[in-house]
């Protein structure tokens, strides 16, 4: 690098250069964007450096990207040049100041693709010394030394543009985070509405069907802590989608889980969006418990096989198919029409409202089949 030669200004023409660098400040320290802060500086670095042509150079990876420019004529604006063959990319790697008075006699300059321009000398400094993300560049026709001065104020608006940068990243930063927790707020609404919503139905069909305070209890103590079970599996996936078989062992928990020899699960990855993935965790539970009570799980040589499958997988209109079969338990007998209550409602209707499918329970006499069909969708799909 080159020394700097000094050169001495008027008064007159170092305080209007001085005030100028003061305006910069004071107009970076407004911006928001980047496009903003390049529009700032490519004029305001003309004024203070009496250049014929200033460019605001973006570090892009292993690139330098010439953002914009303010000249007598067309320099780079636009153009993407690899750091390594770049004076711009010669600034920011080696974090220093660079003046050179003839460009010709510089070997750290790609000749050719300065002849086409205007440029004969320049000065090319990085924004921010420690890790450059930018390069602020300010060129002349003839071959010029530009004083110390000028130089440093030239660093000096090139810190300033630093921080204008980092501030208005950070901006952006608090809007996405303000954005986003807002976004939140109205999904936690929306959630807290749902499961009040489903406490309210969940208490009001349990009361309607009990047979006594008791069972009223029992029953609503049960379904409500199913619900949380699913809420909590929901919870550690940050409320994304659930896999099917993640939210079986889930429901399977309380009654000896996937662990207890009397389950039989077997299906591919099937991904259920948070919303479905309750209704599902709930008709489980029901038919859970009435195993339990009633059927194959009420007796020590019970067994249950939940199974599922993709069927027409590739075809025009795949569908997810699910049986869940009891075997090895008491004779079954249908409940007649006034005896069905909230738990078979339940499971003949929940899934089938929140997944758009058709539900089936058969209640042969070896033991109760659920069978459930539905098309592949954007709550429930192949993983």
């Amino acid at each position: 690098m080159l020394d700097m030669a000094e050169h001495d200004l008027s008064d007159g023409e170092d305080d209007s250069a001085l005030l100028t660098l003061v305006e910069t400040i004071e107009e970076l320290s407004a911006t928001r964007t980047i496009d903003e802060v390049a529009a700032v500086v490519r004029s305001s670095a003309r004024r203070i450096s009496g250049a014929d042509g200033v460019a605001f150079v973006l570090r892009d990876n292993d690139c330098c990207w010439y953002l914009d420019e303010d000249a007598i004529g067309p320099l780079w604006k636009g153009k993407r040049f690899p750091l390594t063959a770049c004076i711009s990319g010669w600034a920011m790697l080696n974090r220093q100041t660079v003046v050179i008075p003839d460009i010709y006699q510089d070997d750290r300059i790609p000749h050719d693709a300065y002849r086409p321009t205007f440029v004969k000398s320049l000065v090319m400094t990085p924004v921010r010394t420690r890790d450059p993300i930018a390069a602020l560049g300010a060129y002349w026709a003839k071959e010029h030394t530009p004083p110390p001065e000028i130089v440093a104020k030239l660093q000096v608006m090139a810190r300033a543009t630093a921080a204008a940068l980092e501030s208005g990243r950070l901006q952006a930063s608090l809007n996405r985070e303000l954005e986003r927790r807002t976004f939140l707020m109205r999904e936690l609404d929306h959630r807290v509405k749902n499961t009040l919503a489903s406490v309210q139905s969940i208490a009001s069909q349990t009361l309607r069907t009990a047979a006594s305070p008791q069972a009223f209890n029992e029953s609503f103590e049960s379904r409500l802590l199913a619900l949380s079970q699913a809420h909590e599996l929901l919870t550690k996936q940050a409320w994304g989608k659930a896999q099917l078989h993640e939210i079986l062992a889930a429901a399977l928990r309380p009654f000896g889980g996937l662990e207890d020899g009397r389950f039989v699960v077997e299906g591919p990855p099937i991904e259920i969006t948070p919303e479905a993935a309750v209704a599902v965790h709930m008709t489980l539970h029901e038919l859970i418990v009435n195993a339990a009570k009633y059927g194959a799980l009420s007796v020590p040589t019970g067994e249950v096989t939940v199974a599922w499958r993709i069927e027409d997988e590739g075809g025009s209109n795949p569908t997810f198919a699910l049986e869940w079969r009891e075997r090895g338990g008491p004779p079954v007998t249908a409940p007649g029409p006034k005896d069905e209550g909230f738990g078979s409602r339940l499971i003949r209707r929940g899934l089938s409202r929140d997944l758009g499918g058709a539900a089936v329970l058969d209640f042969a006499p070896q033991g109760l089949t659920f069978t459930f069909r539905a098309p592949l969708s954007q709550r429930l799909a192949a993983a």
